[in-house]
């Protein structure tokens, strides 16, 4: 597994993308409880139900162009409108979980993403298509990996650069590991020592043979740039 180099992008006011990110769209909360009146429902029908409903099930599906791997019915889902009023009977609402936030009030809204974990939120930026996103990086001043985006490669998990960072004394590059285990947002602080350990270590590789200068160059290169990102925006970076 590959362990890659990320930036705060809503922490930097010049971020093109910054708006769009914190502004969250949608919300799935983990539990609805005291929230039933905010989220999606679907309506469904379970199959046992579904099954007592119809003579010919496989004719069902096809007319309905529904999978026959499917693990219930979809009241929304359905094409033939016989079989809609059909199913209506045995169909009940099930919470989806997710919560339009542009129907939450001010009071709510910090309760509503406050039961939502950070994967589980969709905001503006991921209402783009990739191509919009892709032309709002190469216009971007945030974009470190050459136009690229501001995420990059810091290399495979058992890359040998922390332990020669270690050894150099150089405790944010030693890091790396632990910290996309751990999850730890490097400050700008972080980021000045960051850049005098890439001179450091681009200045110790020679040392530790011509293999080692091939392959850790271009991640002191990028790390550079995140650290150089970091210092002039005042925002963290992070490994993961």
């Amino acid at each position: 597994m590959g362990i890659n180099i990320g930036i705060c992008e809503t922490d930097a006011k010049s971020a093109l993308c910054r708006d769009l990110r914190m502004d969250v769209i949608r919300v799935r909360v983990d539990n609805v409880s005291g929230m039933e009146g905010l989220t999606g429902y679907d309506e469904v029908v379970s199959l046992a139900d579904a099954k007592t409903l119809v003579d010919d099930w496989d004719a069902f599906l096809k007319r309905n162009r529904i999978s026959e791997e499917t693990d219930a019915v979809y009241m929304d889902k359905l094409k033939n409108d016989s079989d809609i009023d059909l199913m209506r009977s045995k169909a009940k609402k099930i919470s989806t979980g997710w919560v339009d936030m542009d129907k939450v009030c001010a009071e709510d809204r910090e309760k509503v993403l406050s039961a939502s974990r950070r994967e589980n939120r969709l905001t503006g930026w991921d209402m783009l298509s990739f191509d919009e996103m892709n032309e709002m990086c190469l216009k971007c001043t945030l974009s470190w990996d050459k136009g690229r985006g501001c995420i990059g490669s810091f290399g495979p998990d058992n890359s040998l650069l922390p332990e020669i960072a270690g050894r150099r004394g150089c405790e944010i590059v030693a890091s790396v590991p632990e910290g996309a285990r751990t999850g730890r947002i490097y400050t700008p602080d972080d980021a000045r020592t960051l850049q005098k350990e890439i001179s450091i270590l681009n200045a110790a590789l020679p040392e530790e043979g011509k293999m080692m200068v091939r392959r850790y160059s271009g991640p002191l290169e990028r790390m550079g740039a995140v650290a150089d990102i970091s210092v002039k925006e005042g925002c963290g970076f992070y490994f993961f």
